[in-house]
């Protein structure tokens, strides 16, 4: 009996160990989808909506079909783009980059991700989402968790935006002055009247 209350409780605890490693990765990917997105110019809520349908953040993820990684990119677009889709970063920063470019092509969300998933040429056929059951299921789906992330944004994204606290200053050691050394200090007041400092802060938007 003690033996088996001993193997219990050591599953549940490899378990928990195996799930706060998985929680970790996720943060991880989540993390850094945010940071290329913004260096990119595009908006982090929908690069983290792409990766949650592809692939769950995983970059271990493979298709049927050949496509591998957090974007589920194709091999052979990932080369035509000069990047390596089984490397975490190229995969992140190719599936984004892939997203812009049918964003600058369409001008929409939807008919972007539209052609993300049935490529450009189906969505130029019919100048709207394609009729197919697949790409409407993954551009509603995207859509839905995009819409959702503008009003609870993914912890990714807040922790990105959070400002950088300073660090607290060190005060100047104050100099050992003798007494007789301060009789022999001369100082020059230039003008009695105080000083106005015009300091302007600066916003910077992404």
């Amino acid at each position: 009996m003690k033996k088996l209350v001993l193997l219990t409780f050591t599953l549940i605890c490899m378990l928990c160990i195996q799930h706060q490693a998985q929680a970790t990765d996720v943060n991880s990917v989540k993390a850094t989808i945010v940071k290329h997105a913004i260096e990119m110019g595009v908006d982090p809520a929908i690069a983290l909506s792409i990766a949650k349908t592809e692939s769950g953040f995983r970059h271990e993820a493979r298709s049927a079909h050949g496509a591998v990684g957090v974007y589920q990119l194709m091999p052979s677009t990932a080369r035509r783009m000069g990047l390596n889709p089984y490397s975490l970063n190229d995969n992140i920063r190719g599936g984004i980059m892939y997203y812009k470019m049918m964003y600058k092509m369409f001008g929409s969300v939807e008919l972007a991700l539209a052609a993300y998933n049935a490529g450009p040429g189906n969505v130029k056929k019919y100048n709207a989402v394609p009729p197919f059951a697949e790409t409407k299921r993954f551009v509603a789906k995207i859509m839905a968790d995009y819409n959702h992330q503008k009003t609870n944004p993914d912890p990714a994204i807040l922790n990105a935006k959070a400002p950088v606290k300073a660090l607290p200053k060190t005060p100047a050691p104050v100099p050992n002055v003798k007494v007789q050394d301060a009789a022999d200090l001369q100082a020059e007041i230039l003008d009695d009247s105080p000083i106005e400092l015009d300091i302007s802060t600066q916003t910077l938007a992404i």
